[in-house]
């Protein structure tokens, strides 16, 4: 009764106004401090290993005017202060008093720092005691004992009762993040309930643990010299041994009752997570808070500028969630996707409605050392938001992802409308290849951009290079050429050479092949390849193959086939011309609409080449593409295409959408509606 008479009066005490400290890091570092102090009880250091703040000051306080360290010196004070003789429980009510603002999860931790100070602060001394006169002098003056052999006994309870509390600790911080707000009425309410009591009995607890502990240190600096080889240091130590043993206890039932409401909310997360599918909204406020709970912490950062966002920040914008491991993207596709998105000329008039998020997924149900370290430079480089603390993302989302969007450890991009319905489950090829243009990203935009495209030079050179697009836009007649046989490379330049001194206006660009590696770039290092006008670094190469593959995945996606579509059937050769010792090349004319394109290989490239008076005389008339056709297949007809082919307007007879070619002069025909009465 007198006890639960307690609890009540701490509850009183308890009125937060929405503060949030890092709980778990400070953690970590009252770990790193308790446990790294001493080599009487360096087995005990669990928790250092994955701290990395060097200054318990610098870690986050949300919402608070007053910094971390300012608020732990405070406790430190108090700590003093209720050390001495008096009611220790009315001690632990002014205590509770002063830091009755903060969450639970905070209250425990903060205690915990503010006995760590202190107890670091006295190792400190002790450990500089022989080499710094400084350090001497103080342990003088504060009349710490000079030989602590026979403290062993009672340093070891303490740290044995240091470690039972900061599990009980880290039992309370995971229970502080579960989203509470998804609990069910019914048995959901009653167990989060008998939770949180278990809770306000551990915090008490907790802090009744450290004002022993720290009453314990003070008297380190009031022994005399004998009284440390007295009975009293055994006595100390049970004292704190007794502690430890019932915080024990708590520790396994209240960690058995997290548990169980982890999993009972994580089941709740996950079918409420199955139900957005069905459910009608106004906004994606609903969608977001299912995804990144906000309840006392920012969960987005804005990693250019490290501000912390609110869901509600994305508000009516459509978002494209960045699904990836830590490391994202190599940093080739990196730097297409900032240019496509940051650099697109439509993103300043379309950057404020939608907004790139970043949810970097391990590859495992545990975050490593290496994937975090990988997260932390990367979300501080782009140009995007990003999950702030993405440890703390539920599992019950991390499974719904890999679940229902297939994720399966390579990128995806999920597009999100302004009400939060998904409308494209991997945007991410779309907007390699349109960028801006492809907003609002969904898959029926997808489908419409792919309607009617035909091969193109700009649909192969789009924002690859500043100049090509230059080239595209006047129309100019362009060459690109593959191979890693330098001699073929030497021969092909020397003819081109050859022939635009003789009147030919070509613009030649050597792009490698589709595995352009070491190989290429020795050759571009070289300048073998290099002909009169070629504009392109090895980085633009890598570019351009990249831009291939993708348009092959996004029409492969939409179910086309290279047998009934002409524009993958032409990606999916380019792409599989990797014969290191055979060149290729293909001949096009810019213009936005232009289909004048050949592809050319082997031999048949020097053939035409060595063969160019023949057809050379021609391109007056028939242009460099006509005088090409004509060179290579005498039966081509130069002019509009005459031919008709009649396609069914039932579903299951017409062919999927693309370009179709006229079977009698393989030209890409045009799309016309006949309708019969």
């Amino acid at each position: 009764m007198q006890h639960d008479i307690l609890i009540k009066k701490l509850l009183l005490t308890h009125d937060p106004d929405g503060r949030r400290l890092d709980s778990e890091t400070m953690l970590l570092a009252v770990g790193n401090i308790m446990f790294h102090t001493s080599t009487i009880i360096g087995a005990f250091n669990l928790y250092s290993a994955s701290f990395q703040k060097n200054d318990i000051t610098e870690i986050e306080t949300i919402g608070c005017s007053e910094p971390g360290g300012f608020i732990i010196t405070k406790i430190g004070k108090v700590l003093c202060r209720c050390s001495g003789e008096g009611d220790i429980n009315s001690r632990i009510i002014n205590l509770f008093d002063l830091i009755g603002k903060y969450s639970w999860d905070a209250k425990v931790v903060l205690v915990l720092a503010a006995f760590a100070v202190r107890y670091g602060e006295f190792w400190q001394l002790k450990q500089l005691y022989r080499g710094n006169a400084l350090a001497a002098l103080i342990s003088n003056i504060k009349q710490l004992p000079n030989n602590l052999k026979p403290l062993k006994l009672q340093i070891k309870a303490l740290s044995l009762l240091v470690k039972t509390m900061m599990d009980v600790a880290m039992c309370i911080i995971k229970f502080e993040y579960l989203p509470l707000q998804h609990v069910e009425p019914g048995n959901d309410i009653f167990l989060v309930r008998d939770t949180k009591s278990r809770i306000y009995e551990a915090a008490y607890w907790i802090t009744r643990s450290c004002l022993a502990c720290f009453s314990q240190v003070m008297d380190f600096t009031a022994k005399k010299h004998d009284q440390v080889y007295s009975d009293s240091a055994i006595i100390a130590a049970w004292e704190l041994s007794s502690l430890a043993y019932r915080l024990s206890g708590i520790c396994c039932n209240l960690r058995r009752q997290v548990d169980l409401c982890h999993k009972e909310l994580e089941r709740n997360l996950y079918d409420r997570l199955l139900d957005l599918a069905r459910e009608e909204n106004i906004d994606n406020q609903k969608t977001l808070t299912l995804f990144f709970p906000s309840k006392n912490y920012l969960p987005l950062k804005d990693c250019s500028t490290e501000v912390k966002l609110r869901g509600s920040e994305l508000k009516n914008k459509t978002v494209l969630l960045l699904i990836s491991k830590p490391q994202l993207l190599n940093p080739i596709d990196i730097y297409l996707l900032v240019q496509q998105t940051c650099d697109h000329p439509l993103n300043e008039r379309l950057r404020e409605s939608y907004k790139i998020v970043w949810i970097p997924l391990p590859s495992s149900d545990t975050w490593t050392e290496a994937e975090e370290s990988s997260f932390n430079f990367m979300s501080d480089s782009l140009p995007w938001n990003a999950v702030r603390k993405p440890r703390l993302l539920s599992s019950a989302v991390v499974k719904y992802i890999r679940e229902q969007w297939n994720y399966k450890d390579e990128p995806i991009m999920v597009a999100l409308d302004s009400k939060g319905k998904v409308t494209n489950y991997n945007a991410l090829d779309m907007i390699n290849i349109w960028g801006a243009q492809a907003y609002p990203f969904s898959a029926s935009k997808e489908e419409e951009l792919w309607q009617d495209q035909n091969l193109t030079m700009q649909l192969l050179l789009d924002g690859i290079n500043p100049l090509l697009a230059y080239w595209v836009e006047q129309g100019k007649n362009i060459c690109l050429y593959g191979s890693e046989n330098l001699v073929w490379i030497q021969q092909f330049n020397d003819k081109i050479t050859e022939i635009k001194r003789a009147g030919l206006q070509l613009e030649t660009i050597y792009v490698g092949n589709s595995q352009s590696g070491e190989n290429v770039k020795q050759i571009m290092a070289r300048g073998g390849e290099k002909s009169l006008s070629d504009p392109l670094s090895f980085t633009n190469v890598q570019h351009f193959w990249v831009r291939l593959e993708t348009m092959r995945r996004s029409k492969l996606r939409l179910g086309k086939t290279p047998s009934s579509d002409h524009v993958l059937a032409e990606l999916s050769t380019l792409l599989d011309m990797d014969d290191r010792e055979e060149g290729w090349a293909v001949i096009g004319c810019g213009g936005s609409s232009s289909t004048d394109i050949l592809r050319l290989q082997g031999m048949q490239v020097m053939e035409f080449l060595r063969k160019c008076s023949e057809w050379r005389e021609n391109i007056t008339n028939l242009g460099l593409h006509g005088a090409l056709r004509n060179f290579l297949d005498p039966h081509f007809v130069e002019g509009s295409c005459n031919h008709s082919y009649f396609v069914s307007s039932r579903e299951n007879e017409r062919p999927s959408q693309g370009t179709v070619m006229c079977q009698v002069c393989k030209r890409p025909m045009k799309n016309f509606v006949v309708y019969q009465p």
